[in-house]
């Protein structure tokens, strides 16, 4: 292909996804001068919508941002305002959250695998190709996503923007034996499963990139979901009161969400190849033995064998899951009471996507003065344009659909919650 003096690429609408945006690219000679992951989806305001509520609103609101990590939300907004309360809960409910938040993994980690993420891998344009090609398999993905769906109902009381969860801890309690049958007749069937996904991902032909951003994860004595303090790859640790005084995030023009990056720094990125890479030793046996058995190493460099390491996680969340129950000893009562006082709360947990901020001001008769929220796509989103954009300028040669379908796996690395689906870019190249 012959390289005229400048030419424009854009993706005018990606479809079929979360929200709404555009790919735009600009180049100059063999140069790209110019690339926007557009976000142009209207604002939605939640911040602004939490402010004046009761204290008690915000884990049943804020879970509403999202239908397939609606528990993140929730945890996060817990955990801030139990913060400013002055409230810690026990353990026995601890524990239990803990057991909620697996179920979202699992659902959520067996839906990006088998459903938006692998038929990139294998040729396939969508899931319904990949089922025709790989029924099996995407028979156990769904199976997988039921298994986390179970924990979400029996815990949560429902699978999407679940009710049962509360300040203090919970509405109701699961007894032992309803717990023990969830792990009887379907989670340890699971983790067999999961295991399976991760020898099956790891036979994936992976493009040869190595890429390596600042890594941004929550670090704890165990693998983090429910709590942790955030920590670099550059060995830079701070309690979650502080993650505002090392995450800014500012307004650019070309898209509608923040983009995040750390002061005195750039952009970075949080979520999967983050929590392996700062937390790969406190995984549990046999996740390990998963992560080692598919040749992950110490730390995974290339976002496309992300895929790999959410099977890992998969296993590993299914593997915890399964401990929790069978230590599990029912919270009497199942929530503690949680007074409203004035002050400032901070929270943090590890959503499927990565790393999830929440603040919360509170007057003394319990009403949100101010809230922020800082979700893990805000804080991917310039480093997605960054692969992008080294991606792009390594493959100008490819043919248009070519680069089409490689950029839309580009971003799907990330799993990114505009991207909710298996097809969403269409690549139109002009020549000026």
């Amino acid at each position: 292909m012959t390289h005229r003096s400048r030419r424009l690429l854009k993706v005018p609408a990606l479809t079929r996804v979360e929200g709404e945006g555009a790919l735009h690219v600009e180049l100059t000679g063999d140069t790209v001068t110019e690339l926007r992951l557009d976000i142009y989806e209207p604002p939605r305001y939640f911040e602004a919508l939490l402010r004046g509520r009761r204290y008690t609103e915000p884990p049943d609101i804020t879970a509403r941002i999202c239908g397939i990590c609606p528990v993140a939300y929730q945890m996060s907004a817990c955990a801030a305002i139990e913060d400013a309360c002055g409230v810690e809960v026990d353990d026995r409910v601890a524990e239990l959250r803990r057991l909620l938040y697996c179920g979202e993994w699992i659902a959520s980690h067996a839906l990006h695998i088998h459903l938006l993420h692998a038929p990139d891998f294998l040729g396939c344009a969508n899931v319904v190709e990949l089922a025709r090609r790989h029924r099996p398999e995407v028979e156990r993905g769904l199976a997988l996503k039921q298994a986390g769906n179970a924990v979400l109902e029996l815990v949560g009381g429902r699978a999407i923007h679940p009710f049962n969860v509360r300040l203090g801890g919970f509405h109701r309690a699961p007894s032992a034996a309803e717990l023990r049958t969830l792990a009887e007749q379907t989670l340890r069937p699971a983790r067999d499963a999961a295991l399976a996904c991760v020898e099956w991902v790891s036979t994936f032909d992976f493009p040869d990139v190595a890429a390596t951003p600042e890594l941004l994860a929550l670090t704890d004595r165990r693998y983090p979901l429910d709590r942790g303090s955030p920590r670099t790859s550059s060995a830079v640790a701070f309690p979650v009161r502080a993650f505002e005084e090392h995450v800014v995030e500012e307004q650019v023009p070309h898209s509608t969400a923040l983009h995040a990056r750390l002061v005195g720094g750039g952009a970075y990125l949080t979520g999967p190849l983050a929590r392996y890479a700062l937390n790969r030793g406190v995984l549990s046996p046999l996740a390990r033995e998963a992560a080692d058995a598919a040749g992950l190493g110490a730390r995974c460099d290339n976002p496309f064998r992300s895929i790999v390491v959410r099977a890992v996680e998969l296993v590993y969340a299914i593997d915890e899951a399964l401990r929790i129950i069978d230590a599990y000893e029912p919270p009497r009562p199942p929530a503690i009471d949680v007074a409203p006082r004035a002050g400032i709360g901070y929270g943090a947990t590890e959503a499927p996507r990565g790393v999830l901020f929440h603040r919360y001001e509170l007057a003394a008769d319990g009403s949100v003065r101010t809230a922020r929220i800082v979700p893990p796509t805000a804080q991917n989103q310039a480093t997605i344009e960054a692969d992008l954009r080294a991606f792009v300028q390594e493959n100008l040669d490819m043919p248009d659909d070519d680069l089409a379908a490689a950029c839309e796996r580009v971003v799907r690395n990330h799993d990114p919650c505009i991207s909710c689906a298996t097809h969403f870019l269409r690549l139109t190249r002009t020549h000026r």
